[in-house]
């Protein structure tokens, strides 16, 4: 006998929501597919991979992984505050910035609550927000840009406590200016916290990068050891603010969630700033490679400031769709924006040499079979 929803003792709120994930998994479409793919490069993880120093401490930590992790995460705050000139409390430590969304919204975000962030921004933290019956209020996203006024503005009109603003940008891989984001922190309204997720703050340039200030209890930066540390897979993220707001964390957050492999890997890669320029300059070049091979078949790369390049295929979304389709089809894993216009491109991951070959061979291909 098959079960039936109410046969389950849910919230209403629960059963109201989809049981969806926000992103298919290339794992997911490979077997669909029944083969893996050749060249990975839809999910900005980095294919450079981590230091050689985290991958060793993170192998000499799996023989003790029979231990819990510290669940204060002492060594790693201690570490991250000397990074950033802060102090350990005004660290919060957990399961990648999509966790620490979640803790964020659950300790301000109840039924009815408005949120502010716009269609073209990052699907988990509207995930989350709807998990707790947040009501999501979208602000205008303008030429491909975050739009910081507006943002606000629909933060005076609903009176909503939190806003989401990434920079730079994902799926478009644009940015603000730190003039531009330090003037929205000074104007977040009373009552008020700007979520500034930072996850391609090191692929960025200085001039986005405002000032850290951990005095403001208005703002929290969320930033990460996934992309340009190249440890997705061990889900490490932290956020930098006021120390309320990042004690405030305890009341919700997964103690043990940041397991003991992780935190010792997450050390060593912070400790070895060498390998993070490495990798920056490696994104900097495959950047490049990709805008040339958009060019040479007639598409527009937009200037990016992440580990990605859009590309604007120049039609509509359904147009970009098909392109899409059709390099997956030939073994190629990419992504492209999900809300209109920002759905007129395909996003393609910085990747190695061979993976940008395979993307370059695919392309043309592609577009020949979307246009029929």
């Amino acid at each position: 006998m098959s079960a039936k929803m109410s046969d389950y003792p849910f919230t209403p709120l629960v059963e109201s929501l989809p049981s969806t994930v926000p992103f298919v998994g290339p794992e997911t479409q490979e077997r669909q597919m029944g083969k893996p793919f050749r060249a990975r490069i839809g999910a900005n993880e980095s294919v450079f991979g981590p230091s050689p120093k985290a991958i060793a401490a993170m192998t000499e930590a799996a023989s003790e992984v029979w231990r819990y992790g510290d669940p204060e995460n002492y060594d790693l705050k201690q570490a991250l505050a000397a990074h950033h000139g802060v102090q350990p409390e005004n660290i919060v430590v957990g399961e990648g910035i999509d966790c620490l969304l979640g803790y964020l919204a659950r300790m301000t975000v109840s039924e009815g609550t408005p949120v502010i962030t716009s269609q073209g921004a990052y699907p988990t933290f509207n995930y989350h927000v709807t998990g707790f019956g947040g009501k999501l209020e979208f602000a205008p996203y303008r030429d491909d840009h975050e739009d910081p006024e507006a943002l606000l503005d629909a933060a005076r009109r609903t009176g909503a406590p939190l806003i989401y603003f990434a920079n730079p940008d994902n799926p478009m891989g644009t940015y603000a200016s730190a003039q531009a984001v330090q003037s929205m922190i000074n104007a977040v309204p009373d009552g008020a916290i700007l979520c500034l997720d930072e996850a391609y703050v090191e692929f960025a340039p200085e001039t986005a990068v405002p000032a850290i200030d951990v005095s403001n209890p208005h703002v929290i930066r969320f930033r990460t050891f996934s992309k340009a540390h190249g440890m997705a897979g061990v889900r490490v993220g932290y956020g930098i603010t006021e120390a309320g707001l990042a004690l405030s964390f305890n009341k919700v957050r997964n103690h043990f969630g940041v397991n003991r492999i992780g935190q010792a890997g997450a050390l060593a890669a912070l400790a070895d700033q060498d390998w993070l320029a490495h990798v920056v300059k490696e994104v900097a070049q495959a950047r490049d490679v990709i805008s040339r091979i958009a060019a040479d078949n007639g598409l527009k790369p937009l200037p990016s400031a992440a580990n990605f390049v859009a590309i604007d295929c120049l039609q509509d979304g359904d147009f970009a769709r098909r392109v899409l389709q059709e390099i997956v089809a030939q073994g190629v894993f990419v992504r492209m924006p999900f809300a209109a216009p920002q759905d007129r491109c395909i996003r393609i991951s910085a990747g190695k040499t061979a993976d940008l070959e395979a993307f370059a061979e695919a392309l043309p291909t592609a577009l020949k079979a979307a246009s029929i």
